[in-house]
């Protein structure tokens, strides 16, 4: 094997350390960073400065000579290269060069980054160095002890997101959190994400007022266990998810455990539901059979008893049906869409119509431009483009067809529209976040504009303490990372959130990988943390069992300051887990080093059999 030529290879490492050098920020320039992060924002450039090359054939000539291959650079980028630039000159014969870092050293590379981490962040919890964040349900609400319990399993950060609910919802899940901490002598910080410019699909016309439940069966058919539907008085909530039924309040209020409500439902179908506990106003009632309640459906407490029908059902909207190659209208007006029709065969006769909440799409969309729906469950092409409707078609989908419903997200990676990240919305919200939260997180942020506009408003309201997380989420925001952070880095405490859900829409799930990866790597130069976030032990939050693949990308998530959880009915269960994932990881793994610890797997006997 011929070895690398060592006079060869110290020159091109010296002259990648000038280009750092040169790199360096001017003491002008860092005087509007924060002093926490001025380490950082040297560390930043110089990061830069270095991966503007291809230095995978330098990697490899290190690697050959037993050298770091600078791999593991990210937090302190000039002291590793010098340090190799040392054994270098000794495997060269020649003496050390004099030098003096402008940047962090190997032990500021690290302790920065940890420092930053918990002054944003909290301290960790004992034994595990990353943090677990988890997205309030709007049931907390009403659930202190379900709050109490978040925190016992490890939560450590609970997310409220500004997008859903309102100040009186937000308001009680943060008072229950803080009498948690009381309660628990856990330390919790409350983290409020602003709505931002979502575009989001309009209202759709309603279909009849029905509630209906669905009974978890086996695969032979056989129920596996009753489904919850909550009986409540008219007006009230449910305190958890499931099917809701209101009832005249005089009615629910003589209803005890242990009642049955016998009833026909829409179908004509003989159909029971049994009362087994209160929740505060609330009755909790199981159904064991599937059913379809509609205004006029009768409840009986007894074969006397004359029943009482629902006070008042929700009216489901009517969904549009797309199938691929389907067409579709976006319209500025926000009236009700209508579903399409179509003829007795299934043809398409004439395509749905929703509304789009954000006029300037009217004005930006091109031709040929994409228009991604539900969060890229459907892609569509601009076919047409008028001053109050856009023409779609449907080039990718569920098949044989998918659903669209309000509310749902829409994305145009390939538009630039230039939309302001804090909304006048988001400037009402801002006065209940300084309040409540310790941390406020800004969606869709694009430009450095965004994050100084948002920091001035803090300011005028009392709450440039708080702690600001921006939500990495657009492709014309991961291009202007290294702008993004030397404006983050302006404020005391900052952090990047890596939201990987809308990130896989706008930039296709095949560079998801690398996307990721990359935001890690620039985060770890800046010194700041990063948040693994969506769909985390997904199937474990939602159904109770995870997958394999997502309990693989959960443990991905160690290289992380934060992971964060979102919620569904079994939440409890996935931050046990994940804490427990993390807290074995981190035997394994810091950031992208492998932690060699005793393996206690296996042990070597003859023939090296596992033990």
């Amino acid at each position: 094997m011929n070895r690398p030529s060592v006079p060869v290879t110290l020159s091109h490492l010296e002259s990648l350390v000038r280009e750092v050098e040169r790199a360096t920020p001017a003491p002008a320039e860092l005087e509007s960073i924060a002093r926490a992060h001025r380490a950082g924002a040297v560390n930043l450039r110089h990061y830069l400065a270095l991966r503007k090359h291809d230095l995978r054939r330098l990697q490899q000539a290190l690697a050959e000579l037993g050298l770091s291959s600078l791999g593991r650079a990210e937090g302190h980028v000039e002291a590793t290269l010098r340090a190799v630039c040392v054994a270098l000159r000794a495997l060269a014969g020649r003496p050390p060069a004099e030098t003096v870092l402008s940047g962090p050293d190997f032990a500021e590379g690290r302790s920065g980054l940890a420092r930053n981490a918990e002054a944003l962040l909290g301290p960790a919890p004992p034994g595990r160095a990353v943090r677990i964040m988890v997205t309030a349900d709007a049931g907390l609400a009403d659930d202190p002890s379900a709050v109490r319990e978040l925190l016992g399993r490890g939560t450590t950060i609970l997310r409220i997101n500004c997008a859903h609910d309102g100040p009186e919802v937000w308001t009680r899940i943060a008072e229950h959190l803080r009498s948690a901490e009381k309660a628990t002598g856990r330390a919790c910080r409350v983290l409020m994400d602003l709505g931002g410019p979502k575009i989001r699909t309009g209202p759709l016309m309603p279909g009849p007022p029905v509630v209906t439940w669905k009974i978890r069966r086996d695969r032979r058919g056989s129920p596996l266990s009753p489904t919850t539907v909550w009986v409540v008085p008219a007006g009230a909530r449910a305190p958890r998810m499931g099917a809701v039924l209101p009832f005249p309040a005089e009615w629910v209020a003589e209803l005890e455990p242990g009642a049955e409500l016998r009833f026909r439902d829409a179908r004509g179908l003989h159909r029971a539901l049994r009362i087994t506990g209160r929740e505060g106003e609330a009755l909790r009632a199981e159904a064991e059979r599937r059913a379809y309640v509609v205004p006029e459906t009768r409840f009986h407490r007894s074969d006397a008893d004359p029943g009482v029908c629902p006070a008042a059902l929700p009216r489901a909207e009517l969904p549009i049906t797309l199938a691929e190659g389907d067409g579709l209208i976006l319209t500025r007006s926000l009236e009700p869409g209508r579903p399409e029709l179509r003829d007795p065969s299934g043809r398409l006769v004439e395509p749905g119509r929703v509304g789009c909440t954000e006029p300037a799409l009217f004005s930006h969309v091109r031709p040929g431009h994409r228009v991604l729906l539900d969060d890229g469950k459907f892609e569509a092409e601009a076919v047409d483009v008028h001053p109050d409707r856009i023409s779609l078609r449907i080039v990718r989908g569920p098949r044989p067809s998918g659903r669209l419903a309000s509310e749902k997200g829409i994305n145009v990676p390939d538009t630039a529209l230039e939309l302001p990240a804090f909304t006048e919305e988001d400037r009402r919200d801002l006065a209940t976040v300084v309040r409540l939260a310790d941390l406020v997180g800004m969606s869709f942020v694009q430009r450095p504009e965004d994050i100084r506009a948002l920091r001035a408003e803090l300011d005028r309201l009392g709450g440039g303490h708080l702690g600001l997380i921006l939500k990495i989420e657009t492709t014309h925001a991961f291009a202007a990372m290294p702008a993004l952070l030397w404006a983050a880095m302006e404020h005391e405490r900052a952090g990047v959130m890596i939201a990987r859900g809308d990130l896989a829409v706008e930039c296709g799930y095949q560079r998801l990988a690398e996307v990721q990866e990359e935001l890690l790597w620039i985060c770890e130069a800046a010194h700041l943390p990063a948040i693994w976030a969506t769909q985390v032990l997904e199937g474990l939050a939602k159904n109770g069992v995870p997958s394999r693949a997502e309990v693989t990308d959960a443990a991905m998530g160690e290289r992380a300051e934060c992971v964060m959880l979102n919620k569904g009915p079994h939440i409890l269960d996935a931050v046990s887990a994940l804490d427990d994932i993390l807290r074995r990881m981190e035997e394994h793994q810091s950031k992208k080093t492998a932690q060699l610890r005793a393996l206690r797997s296996w042990s070597v006997g003859p023939g090296g059999d596992g033990g």
